[in-house]
């Protein structure tokens, strides 16, 4: 989505619609929809769409475990697990994108690129827990070997993928921030296939229609660093599907 975040901010950016008044971390976004009403449309409480986001048997011991831990704090900690459906469009059912952006194909089976791998354990395996008041996120990432690099080790692009699936997701729900402005990355280690990085994403200021954010990668046991990055998107708000 990068490439057309830049065409959006290029177009908002004629309208005077960025402007450089700054704010840190509101409760609701540049359109008045709370953080809260967001993650309630993103997750819904009952569907019939799989959930991707859910254990299987290609799991590592350490990706479980480290699941386990941040379910339980959902009970009381004010973490959210995500589900992960297929495409986004599952995610914001009723709503599109803004008039003048919307593609129309003849395509029916749509899938987000971090999902288009069917086959357990061989690409993305994923989840991403949300904490609302703190508008942070942790992303437990385990890549399979159809997204090795150098031999034996994740390619750097799948890593740069997941950092920006969580960035983004993270910009939405804490703000409406749907589409990536920019994302500049510094590898530091490689991530061997099958292991678990944990990313860790924080927004770190919200400034106009620009949320800018920051994502550490690093070992479960935080001794080994994967990657650092940064990224900023645009907060734009969806239209409601017209009935008809």
């Amino acid at each position: 989505m990068i490439g057309t975040g830049f065409r959006v901010a290029a177009r908002l950016g004629h309208r005077g619609a960025l402007p450089g008044a700054r704010c840190f971390l509101p409760p609701t976004s540049a359109f008045g929809s709370s953080t809260d009403s967001l993650v309630s449309r993103f997750c819904p409480k009952k569907t019939d769409l799989k959930d991707y986001a859910l254990p299987n048997a290609s799991w590592s011991p350490a990706m479980l475990s480290l699941y386990q831990e941040f379910l339980g704090k959902t009970e009381a900690g004010g973490w959210i697990k995500l589900p992960s459906f297929k495409s986004n469009r599952d995610h914001i059912q009723g709503l599109k994108l803004p008039s003048g952006l919307a593609a129309t194909s003849d395509e029916s089976d749509w899938r987000i690129f971090t999902r288009c791998i069917q086959v357990e354990g061989q690409g993305y395996e994923y989840v991403i827990f949300f904490h609302p008041s703190k508008k942070k996120s942790i992303c437990l990432f385990q890549p399979g070997p159809y997204l090795e690099g150098a031999p034996g080790f994740a390619h750097g692009g799948s890593l740069a993928a997941m950092m920006d699936e969580t960035f983004s997701k993270t910009a939405y729900l804490a703000g409406e921030g749907l589409f990536t402005l920019s994302l500049s990355i510094r590898f530091k280690n490689l991530i061997p296939v099958g292991s678990l990085a944990v990313l860790n994403v924080d927004v770190e200021k919200i400034e106009g229609q620009k949320l800018y954010m920051s994502c550490v990668a690093q070992s479960r046991d935080q001794r080994t660093l994967y990657a650092t990055s940064s990224g900023v998107f645009l907060q734009l708000q969806l239209e409601e599907e017209s009935s008809q």
